[in-house]
């Protein structure tokens, strides 16, 4: 039993079962720092929330993986957006829940000057029945167009990839009446070095990692300083850095293909919630030493912020 008053230095919040290894991993590297690490999953949240409360529990860092989707994690996450409270968490769920909404991404990532897709945002179902869609605004999307839920696509749920018609768009916004939907042309990428030149990139706390990501079988291969070098992709950097300034989440990724063009276009906005699965475990698992190094990433604040006497 823990003791009243206690600190940790990290905490995780998670609630899938295919992020054991992940969490694993953060547990080593928090240990190889010194640092004290305290998981919370079901069997602890309700103990958790109430010492939280009370304020005979307080954590310097929490890693949120579980609130984005889990309703019953979210009195933890509210408990931890208090202001009283100095906890820094990763990534706070307000923020999640704007970068979820692709369709506000959409529009946010025009403003900055993000170079995406030409879409289309129509309303809800439940909001308007009719789709107001002139012919000239359907045939500049092209054929086959992408169809994706602004808000409920984790792992490509509601996604249509090979949409031709009206019709097509008229019974797929049906399947989620409650979210915007949006058209989007489908992007044909480049071919570089043999690899479809579609990347997943990760931004986590102020480093970003690299990787091909192919959209036809979900394969990662991290991509070399040779290769960045080679075919002068060092644009994905900025690109990552420009949407953490839009969408300020400490820990994301988001799909960005290089066009035969060689101009890139983001293709899926932001991933508030990347999938840790390693790649010696899932054949469409992330590189491990990437995993491993996001882990090192966020111990390495949890230490920062620990030895600082500045608080974040």
């Amino acid at each position: 039993m823990i003791t009243p008053g206690d600190q940790y230095d990290l905490a995780v919040a998670w609630n899938w079962e295919f992020d054991r290894e992940f969490i694993g991993l953060i547990q080593a590297e928090a240990a190889a720092r010194s640092l004290s690490m305290y998981p919370i999953d079901h069997h602890n949240l309700t103990e958790t929330i109430e010492r939280l409360r009370n304020g005979s529990l307080f954590f310097r860092v929490v890693l949120d993986r579980a609130s984005d989707e889990d309703e019953r994690f979210l009195p933890l996450a509210q408990c931890l957006q208090r202001k009283n409270t100095t906890t820094r968490v990763l990534n706070p769920y307000e923020f999640m829940r704007k970068a979820a909404d692709k369709a506000t991404m959409h529009l946010e990532f025009l403003t900055h000057g993000i170079h995406v897709p030409y879409t289309i945002i129509i309303s809800p179902y439940n909001h308007k029945r009719e789709v107001e869609l002139s012919l000239s605004e359907l045939a500049q999307l092209g054929r086959p167009f992408i169809i994706k839920p602004a808000n409920t696509t984790g792992g490509g749920v509601g996604v249509v990839v090979g949409a031709e018609s009206l019709k097509d768009i008229i019974e797929t916004r049906q399947h989620h009446k409650n979210d915007k939907y949006l058209l989007q042309e489908k992007i044909i990428p480049a071919t570089l070095g043999g690899h479809r030149a579609w990347f997943r990139v990760f931004y986590a706390f102020g480093e970003v990692v690299l990787c091909w990501w192919d959209d036809q079988t979900h394969i990662y291969d991290e991509v070399t300083p040779e290769e960045e070098q080679r075919f002068d992709l060092h644009s994905l950097r900025e690109i990552a850095t420009a949407i953490r300034e839009v969408c300020a989440l400490d820990f994301f990724s988001t799909e960005i293909s290089c066009l035969p063009s060689g101009a890139f276009v983001v293709v899926d906005y932001v991933n508030e919630m990347c999938d840790m699965r390693l790649k010696s475990l899932h054949v469409d698992g992330v590189p491990d030493r990437i995993v491993k190094l996001i882990a090192g990433r966020i111990s390495d604040l949890a230490l920062y912020l620990k030895t600082s006497p500045v608080t974040s």
